[in-house]
This record gives structure tokens, sequence and C-alpha cells, in this order.
């Protein structure tokens, strides 16, 4: 637990900061989009310009990262090379690209007694931030929170502190630059963890908070923030091979979902095969996955099937209890032989996180009941999981993948970061 004094100083200072961010980001939900598109597309390129500076400070991070035994899943999550900056940089471009949801129309009418009702969009205020060695996320909420009219403060972590300072660096100074006030991208980090506890408390000064991290994070500041929260879930990802699956998909899609990037929340934990081509399927990945160097977690009769077929091996190992809720986040997977598409469904149902869901089938009945009946943020349809994703789905990019049920589900981008207000036009009316 945090030190209670350190905390009581450090709600002082976020409080403090919170408050500066109010009065800027006044001014920002005033300021047209052509101007808000400037802004952004002036932080990526001076991102660019400062990417071999940003890759020096994450240097810094990575190394001492893996002097720590960072596992490699994560330490990919935070590398932040010149190549990534410049990918980051161009989510900005088309963040800046996308329409403006501030002042948007939501619904209107007009009411017997004459007055004008129009329900428009409006930014939320002051969003809070709490991250963990994700270095590309710094730039991403930046930008989406700037376009939607809203200020920010984060906390990005000790992993990444020397990346996202350079990162904060660079923002920063394009803010002043463009006419407005650096403090509507401010970070708590060099207060410590007091300062993410001072967050979940600083309620009346962060108008929302959203953790986005690992299932630890997440669950303590669902339970403890004061401050209301958008929960973005860990990614306990299934895909289901269904009997009517096409063989020749299953493979490219399994290890393009589990190892592209396992670090992230969007990568496969989990492969639930219909018993009906279990014999064919299993080798077939087995082998596949092991030429990626992924230790496998299997049931009786994945292993039962791998034994006959001579693939047994020390990266094929007896399946848990536990492993069926775990987010490996890593070179592992759970694999599962399930008697029908109901058994999938409900073994989903039992341990999934609510992340995102695929079903590779030929069947139009099957996919049809699973689409209904899976209850996660996103399913996909003989597709990799790892294109849930803000810049994917058209976002530009994302302030996470939420799993919660209000207000927002899914990949959140700029709509997801306004709020509505109604605004009623009378002419002297009263009511009797």
């Amino acid at each position: 637990m945090d030190d209670s004094n350190a905390v009581a100083d450090a709600l002082v200072t976020v409080r403090r900061m919170a408050a500066q961010a109010k009065d800027a980001q006044h001014d920002l939900a005033r300021a047209s989009t052509d101007r808000k598109n400037a802004l952004l597309l002036a932080i990526a390129d001076a991102l660019v310009a400062n990417a071999a500076a940003i890759r020096e400070a994450n240097d810094a991070d990575y190394a001492a990262a893996q002097e720590s035994g960072m596992s490699q899943g994560l330490l990919d999550r935070l590398r932040f090379d010149e190549a990534r900056v410049e990918s980051t940089a161009q989510g900005v471009r088309n963040v800046a690209s996308l329409p403006d949801p501030v002042g948007r129309v939501v619904r209107g009418n007009n009411l017997p007694n004459g007055i004008r009702l129009t329900q428009v969009r409006v930014p939320m205020g002051v969003v809070g931030m709490i991250y963990e060695a994700r270095p590309n996320v710094t730039i991403d909420v930046a930008a989406l929170c700037l376009k939607s009219g809203n200020a920010v403060i984060l906390r990005g972590g000790h992993a990444a502190l020397h990346t996202n300072e350079a990162t904060l660096d660079v923002i920063g100074r394009t803010l002043a630059e463009q006419g407005f006030d650096p403090a509507l991208v401010q970070s708590v980090d060099h207060i410590g963890r007091p300062g993410a506890t001072a967050m979940m408390q600083a309620r009346g000064s962060i108008d929302v908070l959203v953790p986005r991290g690992g299932a630890g994070l997440i669950k303590a500041v669902v339970e403890n923030s004061k401050v209301p929260t958008i929960e973005t879930g860990s990614g306990n990802c299934h895909i289901y091979v269904d009997k009517a699956a096409d063989i020749s998909k299953t493979i490219p899609i399994l290890i393009n979902a589990k190892t592209q990037r396992v670090g992230v929340c969007n990568a496969a934990e989990k492969l639930l095969v219909h018993k009906d081509v279990a014999s064919e399927e299993l080798p077939l990945a087995a082998a596949a996955l092991r030429e990626h160097h992924v230790l496998m977690h299997a049931d009786d009769e994945t292993r039962r099937i791998l034994g006959d077929a001579g693939l047994m091996g020390d990266d094929v190992v007896p399946a848990t209890d536990e492993d069926w809720d775990t987010e490996y986040l890593d070179y592992q997977i759970g694999i599962k032989v399930v008697g029908s598409l109901d058994e999938a469904i409900r073994h989903i149902t039992a341990h999934s996180t609510g992340h995102t869901e695929a079903i590779i089938s030929e069947d139009y009945a099957a996919i049809e009941e699973f689409t209904a009946r899976v209850d996660s943020a996103v399913v996909m349809v003989n597709a990799s999981t790892r294109f849930t994703d803000g810049g994917m789905f058209g976002l530009g990019a994302e302030l996470g993948i939420s799993t919660q049920k209000l207000h927002a589900r899914g990949p959140m981008g700029l709509e997801e970061l306004t709020t509505t207000k109604w605004i009623a036009y009378g002419n002297g009316q009263v009511r009797k």
C-alpha cells in the first residue's frame, strides 16, 4: 500500500494539475476542428522529427526491463523504435482526418409548447488514463483526447518512464507552439505510485478514469477508484474451430492471432477444436505452434491425439483448471477439444474476459448461433482476433478496448470520448 502521507500530498498535486487541465480544456472545447487538426498534424510531424531521441530514451527503458526479467511479450510491447514512432505518428494523422464528434447533433425534436430540443455531443472534460509499459498509448490517447476536446492526465508507469518523458516533451512543446496550453496533456509519473492512487481518489477533478493493462491493474482501478471508470478488460481471447471449418484457413488465423504480437490484449490465448475435426486440425496446429516456440497447455484429449500422431514433446504440457482463465501475454496457449458448438460457447462464457472471440466455420447456422450467444465486445468470423483494434476498425487510434457495457464497448475512439448534453431553445415558455 502507498504511504498515506505520500498519497495525500499526491492528491493535492493531482487536483492542482486537474484544475489547470480543466482551464485549458475550456479553451480547447471552443477550438475549431481545423485548428485541432492542425495541432495533431504538427504533433505527428514533431514526433517523426524526434523519433531518434524517443528511441534513445526507450533504449534505456528497454535495457532496464530486460535486466529486471520482463517477459518477451511485454518487452515487445515496451519497444518503441523509430518505425513504431512513425507508425504511431501516422495514427495521429489518421485521427486528424476523422470527423469531429464535438457538436454533432445526436437527435432532436420540437415539443408541443414550441421548445426546440437538440442533443449534442460534448467533451468529457478531464480524462485520466492509467496504463503500463505501452509507449504508443501515450500518443494515441493524447491525439484522441485533443481531437475530442478533452484534456488528459496520464500515469504511464515506471517501465516506460524515460520513453513517456521524451514523448510528452515533444507533445508539450508542440502544444505551446500551436497556441495551446501544455496543461492539456500532463503526466503524474514523476510522483510515482502515489500518483496513480491519487488519480483514483480525485473525484470531482478528473471526470472519467480509464485503466489499460493487465488484469491486476484493471481490477485495482475498478475496485478502488472513486472516479467514474470505463473498464478495459484483459484479453483471454478464444478461437473455436468448428466441425464445418475450412481447415486451410485455421492455421494462418491461429498463428497470426497467437504469435504476431503475444503481449497485446487481442492475441489469442485459447484454441477450442470440435471433436469431429480434432484429429485433422490438432497435429497441424501443434506443428505450426511449435515452429513459433509456443508452449501448449493441452487437455487430455488433445494430448492423446498428439501422442497418436507422434507430436508430443516438452512443449506440450497438461492443462490445469487455472489455464482456462489465464491471459498468458506470452508464447503460450491453452488447447481443448470440445464435443459441440454448445460446449464451446459454454466454455467461452465461463472463462472469457469479454474481449474478443473467433469462430472458424463455413456453416452459416453455426456462425449465427456463435455470434448471437457469445457475449464479448467483439466476435470475429473466419478472421484473426488481432483485428480488434481502433486503428483496424477505422477509428484512427484507440483509448483501449472496453469490455464493460455502459457508454462504450469494444475499441474506444473519438465518439466514446464524448458525452452529450441537451439544449432547449424556448421563447418565454413556462411550465404549468
